[in-house]
């Protein structure tokens, strides 16, 4: 299978932390924040609160996003490719799913 990455900056084999180990650790943290500000969103109950929490949100989003785009430019983080016919077999079998949505599957 096709893997999809830039070519892997290399880093020192040592005990200490190095750059990668620094990126993957700030941007699991970055994952665990933004999960936690979901939920805190949807409980918050006072309109000021949310705005601020969603503005804290969407800053953490963005510094996630930065990090993954740091750590694929470096070659540290990789996908699968997949063929196109496996992506329309997927395609078609979450497709079906729509039906059990409530109404109908239409946003309200």
């Amino acid at each position: 299978m096709q893997k999809i990455q830039n070519p892997k900056t290399q880093v020192p084999k040592t005990p200490q932390m190095n750059e990668r180990d620094f990126l993957n650790d700030m941007l699991a943290t970055e994952k665990y924040m933004t999960d936690a500000y979901t939920t805190a969103l949807h409980e918050a109950s006072h309109q000021h609160l949310y705005e601020d929490l969603m503005a804290i949100f969407n800053e953490t989003q963005q510094m996630q996003r930065n990090l993954f785009n740091e750590m694929f430019q470096k070659g540290w983080y990789k996908f699968e490719a997949q063929d196109a016919q496996k992506i329309q077999q997927s395609y078609q079998q979450h497709a079906g799913y729509s039906s059990q949505f409530p109404y109908g599957g239409q946003v309200q």
